[in-house]
């Protein structure tokens, strides 16, 4: 196995350090992450408020998830300060989160990675009190997401079909991946109710985008271009990792630790094509149509697959993960691959932290 131009293994614990600085340096005076301030030439199409409103949940969820994984949190200090203001901007706001219009549904994303930080919340909750409020948000998180479930099952983040209230357009693979991971880790908490029938029509939405080589589709609008770069294995590089990863935890045998070290394989040794769409300003624009926020995303759900894999297997990929994130760590702790409002170096350095959490026994 090689990595594309990058080292093997390298300095993890002062690379998390750095990040969680990072992190709690950039948090807002009310708790979140991200604003909408910063503007470039070509922004992400984001209807004002909903939109932002969204965004800035779902960073705010990821900054807390990954300060919790950090482990740093778990002593007094700035990251458990940190993640209470973040914990209590989360209960207040992210039941007021809503469809930003009807063709933009990006609060699908902050629904899915709100209920993930509220799963750590609760674990850390200290009294009945407030265990009963996170599973009351976790409940009205997933109640959003059954409501803005595609007609066809799974999610997608836009309706540019006809903007009906339950979403008419199809879903898209890796949403829908990031959610049913979501419902995945809140199932076992009493009183959080995960329907059984939306799990199943998403996990029939994702496998009807598969490929016989575990390469994802896109969306199912895509589905009649199966080779169209997208659809290709360089395109899905940083999507078949959270497909794999959903359909494996929900129990799909299919998915064998074969595949996943198979598509870990092609992570490394085919890294220059998701990384040539790191940092560019345009979605898509790189090859097979890859966007800049494909990169850490995808490495991050890499990680997520190694919990399958044996010590002595899953071992070189975590140095693998871990020589890849230590060499893109920027100079102010940071990591982030595509400029997107003020949201960026958060949800990057969010990834990125929690990615090397999960290395760390090699």
């Amino acid at each position: 196995m090689a990595v594309f131009g990058f080292a093997w293994g390298g300095d993890l614990e002062p690379a998390i350090q750095k990040g969680v600085e990072f992190l709690i340096e950039d948090q807002n005076e009310n708790g979140s992450w991200g604003s909408p301030r910063q503007t470039k030439g070509l922004n992400i199409y984001a209807p004002v408020p909903g939109a932002h409103h969204a965004f800035r949940g779902a960073v705010t969820a990821m900054a807390v998830s990954a300060l919790i994984e950090s482990g740093l949190a778990d002593e007094e200090g700035a990251a458990r300060e940190s993640v209470e203001k973040g914990r209590d901007f989360l209960l207040e706001n992210l039941p007021k989160v809503r469809r930003a219009t009807a063709d933009a549904i990006y609060n699908v994303w902050t629904h899915g990675y709100g209920i993930q930080a509220l799963v750590h919340l609760h674990e850390r909750a200290s009294s009945d009190e407030e265990k009963a409020r996170i599973v009351e948000v976790i409940n009205g998180q997933v109640d959003r997401l059954v409501r803005y479930e595609s007609v066809d099952g799974g999610w997608g983040y836009y309706d540019f079909r006809a903007g009906t209230a339950r979403p008419s357009s199809s879903s898209i693979s890796f949403t829908t991946a990031t959610i049913l991971v979501a419902f995945h880790e809140a199932k076992e908490i009493p009183g959080v109710n995960i329907p059984d029938e939306v799990v199943d029509r998403a996990v029939a939405a994702i496998n009807r985008q598969r490929k016989p080589d575990h390469s994802y589709m896109y969306g199912e609008y895509l589905k009649a271009r199966p080779l169209y770069g997208i659809n290709r294995p360089g395109g899905s590089l940083g999507r078949s990792q959270a497909c794999n990863y959903a359909l494996r935890i929900w129990g799909d045998e299919t998915v064998t630790n074969g595949v996943m070290e198979e598509w870990l394989d092609r992570l490394g040794e085919r890294n220059g094509w998701l990384d040539i769409g790191r940092k560019r300003p345009v979605p898509h624009e790189a090859w097979f149509q890859v966007a800049g926020y494909f990169y850490y995303y995808g490495h991050y759900y890499a990680a997520r697959c190694l919990e399958f894999l044996p010590e002595e297997e899953k071992q070189p990929f975590e140095e693998m993960l871990v020589g890849i994130l230590t060499e893109l760590q920027e100079k102010d702790g940071s990591w982030w691959d595509f400029p997107f409002y003020s949201y960026h170096q958060a949800y990057g350095t969010a990834f990125a932290v929690m990615t090397l959490a999960r290395c760390r026994q090699s």
